[in-house]
């Protein structure tokens, strides 16, 4: 399944890794490969061909580019080094260490007099950010009964 997102041009469902079988190059890298695709499962997701996880509008990845773009991230991230994802697109590995987080995520961060509808939606349109909503962007989705 890994691979047929990272070789696929046009979103296709996806199915997210179940089992003992490690993809990633550690356990911590595979339970946030996980937790990101089973958000985009068809048995969980709104909208999975969009990306949309749930609300209408909760995104787990900016587009199919950044979604293949963090998979292929997590796939090599070392036990050493954090991914840094903003709005849900992949904006640096770093090193750190291996008791440090292998993901930060930040989602929909506007600040002062741009933080209202109309400049996140400017922003929006030019794939400069995606709304998140509440678990959606941090890939911690777990169905209806998470949010009520």
């Amino acid at each position: 399944m890994l691979d047929e997102i990272l070789a696929s041009k046009e979103p296709i469902a996806v199915k997210a890794p179940r089992g003992t079988e490690l993809n990633a190059r550690g356990w911590l890298q595979e339970a946030a490969l996980r937790m990101l695709l089973n958000n985009l499962d068809a048995e969980v997701a709104e909208r999975p061909l969009d990306l949309v996880v749930y609300g209408g509008s909760g995104k787990a990845a900016r587009n199919w580019d950044c979604l293949k773009a963090i998979v292929k991230s997590l796939l090599s991230l070392e036990d050493d080094e954090t991914l840094l994802i903003q709005s849900g697109k992949p904006v640096g590995i770093f090193k750190s260490h291996k008791d440090a987080p292998r993901v930060l995520i930040a989602n929909s961060n506007l600040v002062g007099k741009w933080a209202d509808w109309d400049h996140f939606r400017d922003l929006e349109k030019k794939g400069l950010i995606m709304f998140g909503q509440m678990t959606a962007g941090s890939w911690i989705y777990i169905g209806t009964q998470g949010i009520l």
